[in-house]
């Protein structure tokens, strides 16, 4: 055996009986000595008496070491494992706590190590486990940022998440705030969209703590910056000074210019020399050019712009060689009742009046002539270049009709023509394009009574007339109607002489009489007087008799007849034949003068009616 397995054969004996060896405890080595030092405390209360410093010392460790795990109170934790689905979490509580990684799918690099801002969700579940909440306590932290962003004027970022009514949905510190389309820029927005999925600053302008509403803005942002811009701007601003702008918005009046922070107004009347109807036929949006300012008011907030001025004006650069009587061509821009307004070169128009239009002198519009946009031929009958004035003429073009005007019509000349227009004492006619003649009420015709135009003829209607007279200095033409028929009076002066009897009903009761319709053009009136029959009755509407005529005037066209005059007519030859009877019967017999006079007065009762 070596030295080496003797060493340890000794050593193991040795060990061997070491335990073998019964064990003496120190209350048996020394009994007085463990019966003096035993604590009967420990031994009646079943635990160990700590010091009391010992017990101070503890708990400022724990103090130090471990937080105080309250209900919404946000502390900073560090993350210690991430397991599949959940992230433990130390903070320095009796135990760590567990958070779903759901809550942290916004940081996708969240790893072992990363400092999180937490919540105590639950003290202990049902494994006496520690539960946190990371997302209640970003919302937390979120809203007290906001408030403070609120009160100080803080400029924050916000990620445009979507649209929405009115405006965009902007993610603020994880917290959904409200971007209202009138707070997205200072200009018009066109196109929402292309702010979407855009991270920018923006101020928070109004907090609703009731129902948890923000509203943030980021025009507020650009206004600020513009506000300088347009203290300077401002300050630098003088009449007649040309500046680069661009264009803001358009209306139908005018064009508003940005001048960088600063706005300005052309008016529609500012934007070209020539007439536009409306500006975008002139500019567009976002278009850039140099405008030039005309004028402002004290505070120079509101400032007028012009376009048209930084071009020299159509009139100063009308050529020399344009004077009165030349032959122009040119557009109808603007039509008014009294005439029309064309352009002749561009900025440069002319007045054609309606009376310049048409040698016609009856009352017409310029409608009736020309329309908007048509391209027509003038001739310049007055020229002003110190007042930018300039008078066209259409008809000088034509000849002038009145210049053969005795050939054409002559006095008893028979024509057609189209009535114009009406005036209480006569009818218009057209006889050609520049002639017109007037028909004197009285001269519509022979046998009607008109007390106004439009009851014999309407506008448009041809009427044939004659030419009664003709005023070649003053252009007027005297016309009838009547003259190209024979006056049927001349006719009926025969026809209805004075004591002709005729037969016809009474047509219509009247006052003090009634009238009687001969034929279309007769009608005579009955007196009261006259409507008495034989029997002493009177005449009726409707009745049917004879009456004789006892007036007839060609020239008023005045007629009245009588029915009483029929029978007393025949009475008075009755009369007249008994006296010559009587006056035979006297010479044969002589009677006395008494006699006769008795006869004769008996039929002048009878005639008179008299019982």
């Amino acid at each position: 055996m070596s030295d080496k397995q003797t060493k340890q054969a000794e050593v193991e004996a040795t060990e061997a009986k070491q335990v073998d060896a019964p064990v003496i405890s120190e209350a048996q080595a020394n009994p007085e000595k463990f019966l003096k030092e035993f604590d009967w405390h420990n031994y009646e209360e079943g635990i160990e008496q700590v010091a009391d410093k010992k017990l101070e010392e503890f708990e400022k460790l724990v103090s130090e070491n471990f937080v105080d795990t309250l209900d919404d109170e946000v502390v900073e934790g560090t993350v210690i494992t991430i397991t599949d689905r959940d992230a433990i979490i130390d903070i320095n509580a009796k135990s760590e706590g567990v958070i779903s990684l759901n809550e942290f799918r916004y940081n996708p690099d969240l790893k072992v190590g990363d400092k999180v801002e937490v919540l105590i969700d639950v003290r202990e579940d049902a494994t006496g486990q520690l539960v946190l909440s990371h997302r209640k306590a970003r919302v937390i932290k979120a809203w007290d940022r906001v408030n403070n962003a609120h009160d100080t004027g803080e400029i924050v970022n916000g990620f445009v998440k979507c649209r929405t009514k009115g405006g965009m949905i902007v993610d603020v510190f994880g917290i959904e705030a409200f971007l209202p389309g009138s707070q997205i820029d200072v200009k018009p927005i066109r196109d929402y969209d292309q702010y979407v999925n855009k991270t920018m600053e923006f101020k928070v302008v109004k907090i609703n703590h009731e129902f948890k509403n923000i509203v943030v803005s980021h025009k507020a942002l650009i206004e600020a910056d513009i506000e300088e811009q347009k203290k300077e701007i401002i300050g630098q601003l003088e009449k007649g000074q040309v500046l680069e702008g661009i264009v803001k918005n358009i209306t139908s009046y005018g064009v508003f210019i940005d001048l960088g922070g600063v706005d300005g107004l052309v008016h529609i009347t500012d934007l070209s020399w020539s007439r536009i109807n409306h500006p975008n036929e002139i500019v567009e949006l976002d278009q850039k050019l140099n405008v030039v300012i005309l004028d402002f008011d004290e505070n120079k907030s509101r400032i007028q712009l012009g376009l048209k001025q930084l071009s020299k004006h159509p009139w100063e650069a009308l050529g020399e060689n344009v004077k009165v009587g030349d032959k122009v061509k040119g557009k109808v821009v603007v039509i008014a009742d009294y005439g029309a307004f064309v352009e002749v070169e561009e900025g440069v128009e002319g007045l054609v009046h309606v009376s310049e239009m048409s040698w016609s002198t009856h009352l017409r519009s310029a409608q009736d002539f020309v329309s908007v946009g048509d391209e027509i031929d003038a001739v310049i009958l007055t020229l002003d270049r110190e007042d930018r004035k300039m008078s066209l003429g259409i008809k000088q073009l034509t000849p002038d009709p009145w210049t053969d005007i005795t050939s054409k019509y002559p006095v008893g000349s028979k024509h057609s023509g189209i009535v114009r227009n009406f005036t209480n004492f006569g009818v218009f006619v057209e006889l050609e394009e520049g002639i017109d003649g007037l028909i004197y009420i009285s001269d519509l015709s022979w046998t009607k009574k008109i007390k106004h135009p439009s009851e014999f003829c309407n506008v448009g209607d041809t009427l044939d007339v004659v030419v009664l007279e003709l005023d070649v200095e003053g252009r007027k033409l005297s016309l009838g109607h009547k003259q190209t028929t024979e006056n049927p009076w001349d006719k009926y002066e025969t026809e209805f002489a004075l004591d002709t009897v005729h037969k016809a009903a009474i047509t219509e009761m009247v006052d003090k009489g009634a009238t009687i319709e001969f034929n279309e053009d007769i009608v005579a009136f009955v007196p009261a007087r006259h409507l008495e029959k034989e029997d002493g009755s009177k005449l009726a509407k409707g009745e049917e008799a004879e009456f004789k005529i006892i007036e007839f005037n060609k020239e008023f066209k005045r007629v009245v007849a009588s029915h009483t005059a029929v029978f007393r007519e025949e009475e008075a030859k009755i009369v007249k034949q008994a006296v010559r009877k009587q006056e035979a019967q006297a010479a044969e017999a002589k009677p006395t003068l008494g006699d006769a006079n008795d006869a004769l007065q008996a039929l002048k009762d009878k005639m008179d009616g008299k019982n």
